[in-house]
This record gives structure tokens, sequence and C-alpha cells, in this order.
């Protein structure tokens, strides 16, 4: 299984497509390489698709071909080192608590990007990657940010609550979360990332225009997701 590159893995992929001047991988008309973004309610499996679908694409690549990527949390990582900011600032960041990011800044740096400034580098980030190609980005707003890109698919993930809570109890098992405990981090999560896509972004996560497809992992299994949305990529104009 290909897993979540760290920021190591992700430097080499970024290398690996430099180094060949962007003519592998798989390619769109015209000589551009497609790329994915998966927005998701917490808990439905976003991450394990993807991985799946970086097999499956990769499989249908050149055998020369840079090696399609998972960018998910390590996204942060390649920010930080795209903008010199400070590592530990990464755990700061997530999707779920841009209300508080200002406040606990103003305590650690003598000097803070904004928030609006950390969200306009990631933006900058995950549009580079995009560009690049052969990439699934995991959340974001990576969507809208890459909205007006012909080479991009825009996937929604969601399962229903109970089957999320499910998986979370189980994905999430060593941090002895109760199953009330996985339905709280599931809505708090869900509420996190609408709130991040509605204050930066100006959209809806729920709008289903936004998207090219949307799956129900409560229904489909992460397997078929996976070939669904590779079929997809593959067949895209």
């Amino acid at each position: 299984m290909i897993e979540s590159a760290g920021l190591e893995h992700c430097l080499s992929f970024i290398n690996c497509q430099l180094r060949d001047g962007g003519k592998s991988g798989t390619h769109a008309e015209g000589g551009v390489r497609h790329a994915v973004t998966i927005s998701r309610q917490a808990g439905c499996g976003a991450l394990a698709v993807a991985q799946k679908l970086a097999e499956y694409l990769q499989s249908h690549s050149p055998k020369d071909a840079c090696p399609w990527t998972v960018f998910d949390r390590n996204l942060m990582d390649k920010v930080l080192e795209d903008h010199n900011l400070p590592t530990r600032l990464a755990r700061l960041l997530p999707e779920n608590t841009v209300s508080k990011i200002d406040d606990i800044l103003a305590e650690l740096f003598d000097v803070r990007p904004s928030v609006e400034t950390i969200v306009r580098q990631t933006t900058e980030t995950v549009l580079r990657l995009a560009g690049l190609g052969s990439v699934i980005l995991i959340g974001r707003g990576g969507t809208v940010i890459t909205a007006k890109l012909p080479h991009v698919l825009h996937v929604r993930l969601v399962a229903p609550l109970e089957k999320r809570v499910e998986y979370v109890h189980k994905e999430y098992n060593k941090f002895n979360l109760t199953a009330d405990q996985a339905r709280k981090f599931c809505l708090r999560e869900d509420r996190g990332r609408e709130r991040y896509l509605k204050k930066y972004f100006n959209a809806g996560i729920n709008d289903p225009l936004l998207y090219h497809m949307i799956i129900n992992t409560g229904l489909v299994n992460y397997d078929d997701a996976a070939k669904m949305i590779g079929d997809a990529v593959l067949n895209l104009h």
C-alpha cells in the first residue's frame, strides 16, 4: 500500500517531477498531468481511499512515471518548507481550529504570520502541487483552490454518521476513544472543515456543484471507490 508521504517522500516526489521536466505520469489531453482533490466527512476513510487510488493510478501509469503521491497532513509540512515557517506551526493548523490560531501564535512568536497569510501560502502550495500533477490532495480547500484547473478531478466522500463513528472508534483505538467521543470527534471535525471553507474561500463544503462526483463510502467499499475515482481520472478531458 502506498502510504501518505512524509516530508521526505513529498520532496522526493517533487524532485522527480522537476527532474523529468513534467514529461512523465498520467497525462490529460495536451500533456497536462492529472490531479485529484478529495473533500471528506470525518471518518469516511478518505486516506484509505486515497492510498488505494494512488496505487490504482500508478498501475495505469508508465513504468518510468513519477509516483502518484497523497498529500494529507504532510501538506502543511510542505507549506512550512516552501515559506520558511517554523515547523512546530504545523500542529496549530488543523482545519477545525482556525478560530484559535491567532491567539496561540501570539503567545509563541514575537513576529507571527497572520492566519490569512498561512492560508494564502497553503493555497500557493496546493496550486504548485496540482500543477505538477500525479497528486491526490486531501482537504485544505483544495477543491475550491483548483476549481479552474481543467486537469483536476474533484471528489467528495461522505458516509452515514454511525458508520463514521464506527470507523473512528476502530482506527483511533490507540487513543482509547469511546463511541461517544468518536461521535463528538466526527461532528467537531465536520463543523471545523465547514467553517474553514466558508471563512477563507466563501464556499459551502456540502455544495454538490463543487465536485465531479460524490461517493458514499457507507455503501461503496474503499477498493471500489478508488477504482471509480481512478477510472474517472483516466477519462478526464
